[in-house]
């Protein structure tokens, strides 16, 4: 069996918890948060598509970061919930490749996205009256392409070159899912060097979104700080406190991944803290925008409202042909 995996072109994925005790109850567990992050995330999409009230830049923006966070957790958690009920946990070269590349498209676009909404942010509480003019539609959807773009060139420029590298010896990954570092273990030859310009790339790619959330909250504080309204600085912050926790989150788990150095890096700690930014971050997203959000509640109402209606309706109609 040793000689077949090393001749093979397959990888083997050792999961979450390498020998779990009770795999059946990870799978539940695993799976409740893959369901609740799916729907939350296209209930979001759905009213913001289908509410007119919802219909802003804001919204819009976020409407890109729920189909971010879909995309993002059906690329890792699908196959993890396949390889705890599975003996094979195998997956092809390609399919790892594939993975590498779809993992940093997405994490990257969310990075940059997450700063952009900060911009937004900005314009609406500092420069409201030319608000319409800074965030109109074309600026939009320059914005979201850009953080797509942005991210798939991180996945273009990383996946060929790990790719790229001999893979020989045991083809055991000690992770869930393809991860480069976890990959990059496995490889024959020295990668010192490429995990050295990879953790430049990534810096840089943290430090621009960064940048433009800082400047971003900076100009927004002083705004706050200069207005008379105690109303006007409650709907200040109202409109900020749901990004700045999905930052808070999602920011984190990152400088910890890529920021920090591999001295303070263990494989145990390396797969929490990507379970955390893999599974658990795409489902709190659009619960904490719907639970600290009043426009997604009262959109959510008035979608309920509408549809006990029509069942009443349909009710009524049905009693009225018997």
């Amino acid at each position: 069996m040793e000689m077949v995996l090393q001749n093979s072109t397959d990888f083997i994925l050792l999961g979450l918890i390498t020998h779990p005790t009770f795999p059946g109850f990870i799978f539940a567990v695993v799976f409740s948060i893959f369901l609740v992050a799916v729907i939350a995330n296209m209930v979001m999409i759905l009213l913001i598509h289908t509410d007119s009230h919802l219909h802003t830049p804001m919204y819009f923006l976020l409407s890109q970061l729920s189909i971010m966070d879909t995309v993002y957790i059906c690329i890792t958690v699908p196959k993890m919930l396949q390889d705890l009920l599975s003996k094979e946990k195998t997956i092809s070269f390609l399919g790892c490749a594939l993975q590498i590349f779809l993992y940093l498209t997405l994490i990257g676009g969310e990075f940059f996205l997450l700063g952009l909404m900060a911009y937004d942010r900005y314009v609406a509480v500092c420069n409201p009256l030319r608000y319409p003019l800074l965030m109109n539609r074309r600026i939009c959807l320059f914005m979201v392409v850009g953080s797509w773009v942005g991210g798939s060139l991180d996945g273009f420029m990383l996946t060929p070159f790990t790719m790229s590298f001999p893979y020989c010896g045991s083809r055991e990954i000690n992770h869930f899912f393809c991860e480069i570092p976890a990959v990059l273990k496995l490889s024959c030859i020295d990668t010192s060097l490429y995990q050295t310009l990879m953790y430049a790339c990534c810096v840089l790619m943290l430090l621009i979104p960064i940048s433009i959330i800082s400047v971003s909250y900076t100009r927004i504080l002083l705004t706050v700080h200069r207005m008379n309204s105690a109303e006007g600085r409650r709907k200040a912050f109202a409109t900020c406190s749901s990004h700045i926790m999905v930052v808070i989150i999602f920011y984190g788990a990152a400088f910890y991944t890529n920021v920090l150095p591999q001295s303070y890096h263990t494989p145990e700690k390396d797969k929490v803290v990507s379970a955390f930014y893999t599974i658990l971050t795409p489902m709190l997203n659009p619960l904490i925008y719907s639970l600290r959000n009043k426009d997604v509640a009262t959109a959510l109402r008035r979608i309920q409202g509408r549809c006990t209606y029509s069942q009443k309706v349909r009710a009524a109609d049905v009693s009225k042909k018997y």
